[in-house]
């Protein structure tokens, strides 16, 4: 891929049904049930399994961050709220390990932060900055009212734990759920 071809990506929200039924497409074809382990390994994974109607809801109180090459999706960030800490089954673990959690010697649920909700860079633009312009997005986008954000990491998926650890997050807690290890992970953007 051309220098060029880097510039005509645009990091925006995602403000209409398409950019969310993009994202949702490019979620399925790189959920770990929906590609091998030696991709999975390689590439690394999404876990969790949207649908349009929450995602839309997670996005009318907090737009995803998406990178579109002319109107189409190759990559997405989803920002999403405590408030939905229940709405998604397999986060309920997660947020209830944060609310017990630390950081700066000061419980998490006493200060205000964003989860990061999922993170994906379609296959021919990996390796190309997609990742870390997402993120950068997201922090211009969300911390002037979130000095953290938050996700969790299968502790399998090293491509993503590598990534996140490139653009500033630390691991706050590594455990086990549902016969699954997840490394919490945590970057605080009042510290850069």
């Amino acid at each position: 891929m051309s220098e060029s071809s880097k510039q005509l990506l645009h990091f925006t929200v995602a403000k209409k049904d398409a950019d969310l039924q993009q994202i949702l497409s490019l979620q399925q074809q790189n959920l770990t049930r929906n590609i091998d382990s030696a991709t999975a390994k390689a590439q690394g994974f999404v876990t969790v399994e949207h649908d349009l109607k929450s995602l839309k809801i997670m996005n009318d109180r907090h737009p995803h961050v998406i990178a579109k090459g002319d109107e189409t999706v190759v990559g997405y960030a989803l920002c999403m709220s405590p408030y939905f800490a229940k709405d998604i089954p397999i986060l309920v673990p997660m947020f209830e390990r944060i609310h017990q959690l630390n950081w700066n010697e000061q419980l998490i649920s006493a200060s205000d932060y964003i989860i990061m909700g999922q993170v994906c860079v379609a296959k021919a633009w990996r390796g190309k900055g997609v990742f870390k312009r997402l993120y950068a997005q997201m922090q211009q986008t969300q911390s002037a009212n979130y000095p953290l954000v938050i996700t969790e990491i299968a502790s399998r998926n090293t491509r993503s734990l590598r990534a996140h650890e490139k653009v500033g997050f630390e691991t706050l807690e590594v455990y086990e759920s549902g016969g699954e290890e997840w490394q919490i992970v945590v970057w605080d953007w009042r510290e850069k």
